[in-house]
């Protein structure tokens, strides 16, 4: 997928059209061949919207989506594919009635996280991403990463959900650019959830899943997957307890931002062959599309002090002075939260971007699992950087000292030479006498 490409084609990708119809003609249990109708409908629609929706995530998501169905319910690939029509509700069931904000206590252990896990085993380690504002990215490493990626950009996809954000110019001419669309996967799991889209865009935060349910389907832990909505229009939590999972879903001013808690061992479910390389939340953003914090702040602070002498303010209505105090008011410590706000006002001069910041740090606070790691500072990206470096050079210096090794270990064996360990020794490194 080429970055930059994901705005033009998701405005003519249909996708969300095959899978509304879909959802709608399955919205009622009925005959199994039935079923099999819609889906064999369903798969048509997925491959008529090919072109258009080669680079959307839920076109690909609803692919993989549709071949689990057909395995799962014995579909074939040949037979009908009646256009899908919305059934007849059925009469309702006999109470008691479960509804999708009561709790099926009684759901598979497989269905809880924690309950799940084998006796005796160490708590799990969880794991949190971040990405909000110009944008700026935490990965589940806590690398703190200020990025470019305009367009869609995948930010999780494992074994168990998927999630694709969409990035789109905040100044026209600018290099600025935050989030205006997401699309989450949950992907169907044993007897806990059926597979489920979670769609946001600019002014539109639902408070339900694509389908307009809020829970994971007709599945005996279908309440271990929910849509929450703490915030008309501003605030929804998307809990995912069948895989410990918890997701943050905001928008500020005109843009979204995101959040998740997930377990270790959920992040690094990979699927087999998959290449994870541009998955951001895992491996952070491609070094081509990173900015540099401290140049652009020490530009910032040279700009501020010529501006001194003329008396007049930044392009976009902030001056360096300005945007950090403007920033102090709702994040006092001055770490990497901070200075994101700050970078965040000079590039595009909309005051949201200090709330951004914010509620970004209020959703650290809540889902990341160490307190000692709330705060990033630029001396921790720094070490980080460095450990990461120290990390290669050791790297390098270990195959290089292979590398020697098998070459002398070659010729001495080409001379009949008795080989020497790598153990420290004053001996000569060839034995013997060369003849």
């Amino acid at each position: 997928m080429r970055p930059g490409r994901g705005v033009q084609l998701s405005l003519q990708c249909k996708i969300l059209k095959c899978n509304s119809e879909f959802w709608a003609s399955t919205s009622n249990s009925g005959p199994e061949e039935e079923f099999c109708t819609a889906l064999r409908a369903y798969n048509s629609c997925v491959r008529r919207t090919a072109r258009t929706c080669r680079g959307d995530l839920t076109y690909h998501s609803a692919q993989h989506g549709i071949e689990d169905l057909m395995s799962q319910h014995n579909c074939s690939k040949e037979g009908p594919t009646s256009h899908p029509r919305t059934r007849t509700p059925l009469p309702p069931a006999p109470p008691p009635v479960m509804t999708d904000s009561q709790e099926r206590s009684d759901g598979p252990e497989v269905c809880h996280y924690e309950r799940s896990l084998p006796r005796n085993t160490a708590p799990p380690n969880y794991t949190h991403c971040g990405f909000f504002g110009d944008p700026h990215l935490r990965t589940f490493g806590d690398d703190f990463q200020t990025c470019k990626v305009e367009g869609a950009w995948p930010l999780i996809h494992n074994k168990y959900l998927s999630v694709q954000v969409t990035n789109t110019p905040v100044v026209p001419g600018s290099f600025a650019t935050a989030t205006s669309k997401l699309t989450i996967i949950f992907k169907n799991f044993q007897e806990c959830v059926d597979q489920k889209m979670y769609h946001a865009e600019t002014d539109e935060l639902p408070a339900a899943f694509a389908d307009g349910s809020k829970n994971g389907g007709d599945r005996y832990g279908a309440n271990t997957l929910r849509v929450v909505e703490k915030v008309a229009g501003q605030h929804v939590e998307i809990q995912a307890r069948y895989i410990g999972t918890t997701i943050v879903v905001r928008q500020v001013g005109r843009y979204l931002t995101f959040a998740v808690r997930m377990p270790e061992e959920v992040v690094n479910s990979v699927e087999e062959g998959d290449n994870q390389d541009l998955y951001l939340c895992l491996h952070g953003c491609p070094a081509n599309q990173r900015i540099d914090f401290r140049n652009f702040r020490a530009r910032a602070a040279e700009a501020q002090s010529v501006s001194r002498t003329r008396s007049s303010t930044g392009a976009n209505g902030f001056t360096y002075q300005s945007a950090k105090t403007k920033c102090k008011e709702r994040l006092p410590v001055e770490d990497l939260y901070f200075h994101s706000c700050v970078f965040d006002l000079l590039s595009s001069g909309d005051i949201n971007f200090t709330m951004a910041a914010y509620y970004a740090f209020e959703d650290v606070k809540m889902l990341h699992s160490n307190s000692k790691r709330y705060h990033i500072f630029e001396k921790d990206a720094e070490m980080n950087s460095a450990e990461q470096k120290g990390r290669n050079v050791l790297s390098v210096f270990l195959v290089n000292l292979l590398c020697l090794y098998n070459s002398v270990l070659m010729v001495c064996l080409s001379r009949s030479i008795r080989v020497p360990s790598l153990r420290p020794t004053s001996a000569p490194l060839c034995s013997g006498s060369v003849t």
